[in-house]
């Protein structure tokens, strides 16, 4: 049984990073709900133009005045120490400290979120307040923490499809999230929970005539892993994807960044949900979350990514502000329902894809092509519904379009035609078995 809100109190504490002890804890509690099967690479690894990083993991760390009083305490608040700092044990003055703090003079009373993954580092994060209090005075610099060899892991799970069906060329329907921050809730844990929502709704539906890989990674370097090792399936098998991020938070509607190139069935179902103001949609950049790996250069998956409210456009992102007050727990359910109510609809569209996938299909021998084609024929019509043009329009715009990722409803006609007129042509195109 998943309990929403015990599962995000569980989880809120838990100092996560790109690796270690803190992001296995997490996987293996959200592994409780969503049956995923862990990856790996180990520390050194080439993973295209990136190397695997030593594996970090932190038991304590602080700075406190040689009175013996802490002033920055990572046991308070794990957003106090800067992820993947190396081992510090020194005495030093408040000079040589202060190059190593990190504040927000405008939001002064919270702790911003620093990270060094690639480049030895160590530092202390605190609110701006806090800072302006310490002393010119010599203090004590504690970090227990490591950096050694380890793995970067990540999690698969394949929902598999219930029901066969050959007019879909490519199965696969992508559900990632990531697993990597800290105690952040929108720009954290909003993201797997609404997955975990997600997947016990798909579960429950009888028939699927999709695959759903659910994917849970430490973000970048996670998903570039999961996509060096998949990359040959997903080229083949992957009709559209979704990361899920930021999805917390008071904004009201949901805000879907389309794929690079912009064309994935995702994208068109969204851009059409966006005229009816339902949905807001944005234009791809190479800013943001797992999305960049997914649509970059000669990957160019189509790959979308759903938040709510954004990364980057509100002033808790990426601080201690962006806590259970700030997110709204009883609005992850009403997300996951949005969510799965479009994959759901997406389960019943028409997918159209030719049996002959290549160049024209010969009407003629098939009497859908006047034998005659000549201006005294095109208001002939072979079933006195529409006149014969018009049924040649419909019909090859069907046609040529069928390529099995395409459905009826997406279909651009040049002119308007009623969906049941469409739908007809549709139905005689595949008892004439030139459909799927």
């Amino acid at each position: 049984m998943f309990d929403l809100e015990k599962t995000f109190d569980v989880l809120f504490p838990i100092c996560r990073s790109i690796t270690g002890n803190g992001y296995r804890k997490s996987f293996n509690i959200i592994k409780k709900f969503i049956p995923f099967k862990k990856y790996k690479y180990q520390t050194g690894k080439k993973v295209f133009d990136w190397e695997i990083p030593n594996e970090w993991n932190i038991k304590n760390a602080y700075v406190e005045n040689l009175r013996g009083k802490k002033i920055i305490d990572f046991r308070k608040n794990n957003l106090h120490v800067v992820s993947y700092s190396t081992p510090i044990n020194k005495i030093m003055n408040f000079s040589s400290l202060d190059k190593n703090l990190h504040s927000i003079k405008h939001q002064p009373n919270d702790i911003p979120y620093v990270t060094s993954y690639y480049k030895k580092n160590w530092g202390f994060c605190l609110s701006h307040n806090q800072r302006l209090k310490l002393r010119s005075e010599n203090y004590k610099v504690f970090i227990d923490s490591s950096l050694k060899k380890g793995f970067v892991e990540w999690g698969e799970h394949i929902l598999k499809k219930t029901v066969k069906d050959n007019s879909i060329k490519k199965d696969t329907i992508l559900i990632s999230s990531y697993l990597c921050h800290p105690s952040m809730a929108n720009n954290e844990l909003s993201g797997p929970l609404i997955q975990i929502l997600i997947y016990l709704k798909l579960k429950r539906l009888k028939k699927r005539r999709f695959n759903y890989l659910f994917a849970i990674n430490p973000e970048t370097i996670g998903s570039i892993s999961l996509i060096h090792k998949n990359l040959k399936f997903l080229k083949e098998n992957l009709f559209s994807g979704i990361v899920l991020t930021c999805l917390g938070g008071p904004e009201k509607k949901l805000s879907y960044k389309l794929s690079r190139a912009g064309n994935s069935v995702f994208d068109k179902k969204f851009i059409q949900i966006a005229k009816n103001k339902k949905v807001k949609i944005r234009e791809f950049s190479p800013r943001g979350s797992d999305e960049r790996q997914y649509c970059s250069s000669e990957c160019n998956l189509p790959v979308g990514q759903l938040s709510r409210t954004v990364y980057g456009q509100n002033k808790e992102y990426h601080t201690s502000a962006d806590d259970k007050k700030f997110v709204k727990l009883n609005m992850f359910e009403k997300t996951a329902n949005e969510i799965f109510n479009f994959l759901k609809n997406n389960e019943k569209d028409i997918f159209l894809r030719r049996k002959q996938p290549y160049c024209e299909i010969q009407l003629g021998k098939r009497n859908l092509y006047p034998s005659t084609n000549s201006p005294n024929t095109w208001t002939d019509s072979s079933d006195n519904i529409i006149n014969s043009r018009d049924q040649l329009e419909i019909i090859n715009t069907i046609l040529s379009n069928a390529d099995g990722l395409t459905c009826l409803s997406g279909v651009k006609f040049s002119k308007k035609y009623s969906y049941e007129n469409k739908k007809k042509f549709y139905m005689k195109l595949k008892k004439r078995g030139l459909l799927y």
